[in-house]
């Protein structure tokens, strides 16, 4: 008797599954609708998110992205004519998801456009800026008293102050997300720092280019009969389903980017003079920090066992399987410092929670079989370096357990078997 478990394979035809694995090996820079509103570390390709969708939903239907980031999924989503629900335990990627899938009214677009045409005079050094006293006391205008940095810090102080008198709330976040996109251009791992007449001119094209981005948002998503901005919940994923917020969402296709177990990013803060860390941007946000690094990243990267990790994408997951049926689709875009210990163990949590992999069938008898890709031009915040683990992803495609179909168990998968 043959004990070999076979594996179950997506229900897709031929064309659909190159669709998706042209997405996922798309290697072209972000670029297109609101996604260069900032550049959220890690974020992952919206050619791929855009392949998951048009597989896997059809106009109408939820989308879910239990870590948001940067906000890639719900931007697709909204874009697609999908109604799109995004979890963050970050409050800055709870701001720059919301700003980039705000669907403005022509009203509101007209009104930045002229908001926008003003901003670069904003930026005076001669005249006053706005002190945020509260923020100074919280220490979110650490390094930046330095003699290199003070003038940035003014500038960036009178652009907020401009974003401010925009007044209604919707357009006050796009004003303080063109600053946060300014500044972090200006600071963020910068071995040379810009002039303010360099600063200023980016302001001015970022809010024009960030107002197309915008324009280019309402257009796509009123063709496809769902303007509507998205819903983006600042909160753990874990026990989310409980949330009166979606007590009625039911996804047809949950796609994610969970934070990498092993590798190191630094999500919430920038790095400023060297690695000195700055929570400048919460403050450009209107929003608090407070927390380390593996309160964004599900656990501390030193612990061999990654222990804390593993139950925080358990639970993470549990919840998201806790809000979808038996129609719904979990596809994860996730890379590892050590694939061959860490894939097998994250394959067996998924198991554990009720979710049985899928594969695709058109790499049946390739590698392991799993979609792969590497990582193109990406910064990482990581102690590793060059070609290694952390540098490749992999797309693992979920459905919960359907009777009668016995999973592919991640068990059974030997060192030789994980395609790194």
């Amino acid at each position: 008797m043959n004990d070999t478990v076979q594996p179950t394979f997506v229900d897709l035809d031929a064309n659909a599954e190159a669709a998706l694995i042209a997405g996922a090996r798309f290697a072209e820079p972000v670029k297109g609708l609101t996604h260069g509103f900032y550049k959220y570390p890690a974020r992952f390709s919206p050619a791929f998110v855009r392949a998951a969708i048009d597989v896997f939903t059809e106009p109408g239907d939820t989308v879910l992205d239990n870590h948001v980031g940067g906000g890639t999924t719900v931007v697709e989503a909204v874009a697609s004519g999908r109604h799109a629900v995004g979890v963050d335990i970050s409050s800055l990627a709870e701001f720059v998801s919301s700003v980039k899938t705000t669907v403005f009214s022509d009203v509101e677009l007209d009104a930045l456009s002229v908001w926008a045409k003003k901003l670069p005079n904003a930026i005076d050094l001669r005249k006053q800026s706005i002190h945020f006293g509260h923020y100074a006391e919280l220490g979110y205008y650490k390094h930046l008293e330095h003699k290199s940095r003070w003038r940035l810090r003014k500038a960036i102080e009178q652009g907020m102050g401009a974003a401010i008198t925009l007044g209604e709330p919707r357009l006050e976040a796009f004003g303080r997300c063109v600053v946060l996109r300014t500044a972090q251009w200006a600071l963020d791992g910068r071995k040379s720092l810009p002039s303010i007449g360099e600063f200023r001119t980016f302001l001015g094209e970022a809010a024009t280019t960030m107002l197309g981005g915008a324009r280019a948002l309402r257009v796509a998503s009123v063709a496809n009969g769902a303007p509507t901005s998205a819903l983006i919940l600042n909160r753990s994923a874990a026990g989310f389903e409980v949330d009166e917020r979606v007590a009625n969402i039911r996804p047809k296709l949950v796609v994610t980017s969970p934070p990498y177990p092993g590798v190191h990013v630094l999500y919430h803060r920038w790095q400023v003079d060297g690695r000195k860390e700055s929570a400048l941007p919460f403050m450009i946000a209107k929003r608090l920090d407070g927390s380390g690094a593996a309160y964004y990243t599900m656990g501390d990267r030193k612990g061999s066992e990654l222990t804390k990790y593993f139950a925080n994408i358990k639970a993470s997951m549990e919840s998201a399987a806790a809000v979808g049926d038996d129609n719904t689709i979990f596809v994860q875009m996730v890379a590892f410092g050590d694939a061959q210990h860490q894939l097998p163990r994250y394959l067996a949590t998924m198991t554990e929670i009720g979710l049985e992999e899928l594969l695709l069938s058109s790499l049946h008898g390739q590698g392991d079989g799993r979609l792969w890709r590497a990582v193109p031009g990406r910064r990482w915040y990581s102690r590793q370096k060059g070609d290694t683990p952390g540098s490749q992803e992999v797309v693992l495609i979920h459905r919960k357990h359907a009777l009668g179909i016995r999973p592919l168990h991640p068990q059974s998968l030997t060192a030789a078997q994980v395609h790194p």
